[in-house]
């Protein structure tokens, strides 16, 4: 058998990749929601619940997004292309940043 048929499992890449996203963005918005809400009780700055929303708020842009990824992913690869990233990434990465940005009020607030 040759080497590319070997590694080919007829799709499951694509399913693989979409659990991913979607545990991904289940943290995000759950993680997100459950700071904002600790947040507020705990009487933080508001930039700090912002930050912790925002997050939320990627996670369930990412979460929406999930078929519309996963659709491009699954014809990029059976059709042989690479897949951009699109503004994927960009919520990801920006969710990311908002839970750090909200974690560090946190740790310099509450010490």
């Amino acid at each position: 058998m040759a080497p590319e048929k070997e590694i080919w499992d007829s799709g499951l890449q694509s399913e693989r990749t979409r659990l991913a996203w979607v545990r991904t963005a289940v943290a995000l918005c759950t993680g997100g929601l459950g700071a904002a809400g600790l947040s507020l009780r705990q009487g933080l700055p508001l930039p700090a619940v912002a930050a912790f929303a925002l997050a939320a708020l990627c996670g369930s842009v990412l979460l929406i997004r999930t078929g519309v990824r996963w659709r491009r992913v699954q014809e990029a690869l059976h059709g042989g292309r690479p897949l951009e990233p699109g503004i994927d990434v960009f919520f990801a990465w920006l969710g990311t940043l908002s839970v750090v940005a909200g974690a560090l009020t946190f740790v310099f607030v509450v010490r």
